[in-house]
């Protein structure tokens, strides 16, 4: 069976998980507005489809309100599309790459939240100083390099910026935020997340210097978070 035939047959046999994880990408999108982590029509959320070398992506240049479960395109892991009719993001390729470097990651996000992208353009990383980035990013969000979009530099730079960093989120220099997750939501919530610390953090500076928290406090707050917090 070559290439095509066996994503044609993952496509079939996977038809209601594709179909469920087009309709909840599309209405995931709609937290990217609610927390004005997005203008006009940038922005864009990809999920893994499980057991799969596929995954789905918002297309390129329609309107949030415009969307719908259809539109969603569905890709390869090379970010060759298989089905759908319109055109993938410009990410695509970007996110594409995340899956096929990181088996772990099931969804990614990718804003130009203003707060987070500010901090991007300086090339600057946010440093962990309030314990809601211990819990959520255990440690500082790290910048990583600039990269044109077109190919999968940006991919790259993602991979190798979070290679050994707890953080799931990542500021590209001169461009914005990505963040991974296990699953879509748990990317959508770091992007998030993101954008609020980075604003907090940003308000704090005003003030004067900010110290970072000491290492062993960040790493008991990371562990309750993760293990404890929650239901």
């Amino acid at each position: 069976m070559n290439s095509t035939d066996l994503l044609q047959d993952q496509l079939t046999r996977h038809s209601g998980e594709v179909k469920r994880l087009r309709a909840r990408v599309c209405a995931l999108h709609a937290e990217l507005t609610r927390w004005n982590l997005v203008t006009w029509t940038s922005g864009n959320i990809s999920a893994r489809v499980p057991g799969t070398d596929l995954m789905v992506i918002k297309p390129s240049g329609v309107s949030y309100d415009d969307l719908t479960a259809e539109d969603i395109v569905v890709c390869d892991l090379h970010g060759r599309p298989v089905q759908g009719r319109h055109r993938p993001s410009s990410d695509t390729d970007a996110h594409a790459h995340v899956y096929r470097a990181r088996p772990d990651v099931g969804g990614v996000v990718h804003t130009h939240s203003p707060y987070a992208t500010a901090w991007a353009a300086r090339g600057e990383a946010i440093p962990c100083a309030i314990t809601a980035m211990a819990d959520e990013f255990g440690g500082d969000i790290p910048v990583g390099p600039f990269a044109l979009i077109g190919d999968d530099a940006i991919g790259r730079g993602i991979v190798q910026t979070l290679d050994g960093h707890r953080s799931p989120a990542v500021l590209m220099r001169g461009h914005g935020v990505f963040t991974l997750g296990a699953g879509v939501e748990a990317a959508v919530k770091a992007a998030v997340m993101c954008e609020d610390v980075a604003r907090t953090m940003h308000i704090a500076r005003q003030g004067g210097p900010v110290e970072r928290l000491p290492q062993e406090d960040v790493d008991a707050l990371y562990h309750r978070y993760q293990n404890a917090y929650g239901q």
